[in-house]
């Protein structure tokens, strides 16, 4: 008997507000510059990456070559996508470790 592996879909469970803000804080914290392009990207298909494309005036296409692993997108290519997603970046100092 064979077994059925259903592939593994980050964006798909990435359906409200709340689990996309929990999942980019945790992936924020673990500060893995590669990660956290991934995360951009599932967020973004979670999103809907056309209307992300729409939205931030970039093709669709180069949004995704921009947020893979190993990728270097520019800054103001990452600010856009943060902005797009509606997601606001906080800083706060780091807790004290005594």
């Amino acid at each position: 008997m064979s077994e059925t592996i259903t592939p593994f879909d980050m964006a798909e469970l990435l359906d409200s507000d709340a689990a996309i803000s929990e999942y980019l804080s945790q992936v924020l914290a673990d500060g893995d510059s590669d990660e956290i392009l991934r995360a951009l990207n599932h967020i973004a298909r979670a999103r809907g990456m056309s209307q992300i494309a729409k939205q931030t005036g970039l093709g669709r296409e180069s949004l995704y070559k921009a947020f893979v692993p190993g990728a270097k997108p520019r800054f103001d290519t990452v600010l856009k996508v943060i902005r797009a997603l509606g997601i606001d970046l906080l800083a706060q100092p780091h807790a004290a470790s005594n």
